[in-house]
């Protein structure tokens, strides 16, 4: 097995990225994603890539947007308080269309909180830490060898769909270590974006109101056009007529919801028939996976719905899996989350136990298998 490595998370997320095509890094050094910043300082160069340290994240952030408007495949990696300063920009990448992947591995918050320490606490700044309505796609892997697969998953659909796409990892996937098996080079279906073949008449931003994407040129190939955070028309100045705004942000928001079935990803195990119903994501999951086995050995009909697409949330596929379900439990690195949408999607169905740790530790699997055997949480 020559493609056979034991590899951390860090890792895998920034092979991925290269194997993406990422051709650009800008970043500031944040425990815990540090390791990619640093792998990618020394691959990038091998392959006539840029890497840059930056000041601070905001620049980092920045310098990513820049890069990709000239045609480049870029990344930033970073942790909660780096994530906090990166928001406007996601916003101004989210309503210019521009392409670009963020790699978040959470830490303990709010604020400095425990650089060292394991949390899921951002998920909702994930999907609504920028101003006003914007689109996004989050992904969550849940193993190392997810971590690369996911990483690959999110530079297509930025380039596919032109939004930023965030890799939402955490303390104990970033840093545990496992046997992941690479795929042979040539074999992975990478995407580029989409360009235009004629400068005459190019508008930047023209496309179907049904959720097209727009053919997107490279600075310094010809092609002339307006960049800006203001809302705009098609040709990219600003506008401030009031159809132009709603034509446009309703096209943001709908080339991501119509694409949603295609980037609809999860793990499910023995979901189909339970009546307990956990829903887990990240490291959460690998000791709710281990607590549903044991339930099941003992007779108890659980199941694991595992979302790998965090937002957009995958409504239908859970709402399906918790339909013949008595209870759904939400195991969670934080104060209940993802609970908030499961309690959402599932509305008048089974009622949803929250099950929050915030102490920097790992669930331990007895710790939820209790509660699926009717314990107090």
């Amino acid at each position: 097995m020559p493609n056979a490595k034991l590899m951390q998370g860090n890792e895998a997320c920034t092979l991925g990225a290269l194997a993406a095509g990422l051709d650009f890094y800008a970043g500031y050094p944040i425990t815990p994603s540090t390791e990619i910043a640093e792998l990618c300082a020394e691959e990038l160069p091998k392959i006539g890539g840029k890497f840059i340290q930056m000041e601070d994240e905001i620049g980092s952030i920045a310098a990513i947007i820049g890069a990709s408007l000239t045609g480049r495949k870029t990344m930033t990696a970073t942790s909660g308080p780096g994530f906090s300063l990166m928001q406007e920009n996601i916003g101004y990448a989210g309503i210019t269309e521009v392409p670009i992947v963020i790699i978040n591995v959470q830490r303990v918050g709010p604020s400095t909180g425990q650089p060292t320490s394991l949390a899921q606490g951002d998920v909702m700044q994930a999907r609504w830490g920028t101003h006003g309505d914007h689109p996004v796609v989050v992904l969550a892997p849940g193993n190392v060898k997810e971590c690369f697969e996911l990483t690959v998953k999110a530079f297509n659909i930025a380039e596919d769909l032109r939004v930023p796409v965030i890799v939402l990892t955490d303390e104990v996937i970033g840093h545990m270590r496992e046997k992941v098996v690479l795929p042979e080079p040539g074999s992975l279906k990478i995407s580029k974006r989409k360009a235009p073949t004629n400068p005459a008449g190019y508008k930047p931003y023209e496309a179907d109101l049904d959720g097209g994407v727009p053919l997107m040129a490279a600075f310094g190939q010809g092609y002339r056009y307006h960049v800006t955070g203001l809302f705009h028309d098609e040709t990219g100045f600003p506008s401030n007529k009031s159809d132009v705004t709603d034509r446009m942000l309703r096209r943001l928001m709908r080339k991501v919801e119509k694409a949603e079935p295609q980037m609809r990803d999860y793990f499910e195990e023995s979901a189909h028939d339970c009546e307990i119903l956990v829903v887990a994501f990240g490291s959460s999951a690998m000791s709710s996976l281990s607590a549903v086995r044991q339930a099941r050995a003992q007779g108890i009909k659980a199941g694991l719905f595992r979302p790998k697409t965090i937002w957009p949330f995958p409504e239908e596929t859970l709402r399906a899996y918790a339909a013949k379900a008595k209870r759904v439990i939400v195991p969670e690195m934080n104060l209940g989350q993802i609970a908030l949408e499961v309690e959402r999607v599932i509305r008048n169905g089974a009622p949803v136990e929250r099950l929050g740790k915030v102490n920097g530790e790992l669930f331990k699997p007895e710790e939820i298998l209790s509660v699926i055997m009717g314990g107090k949480q």
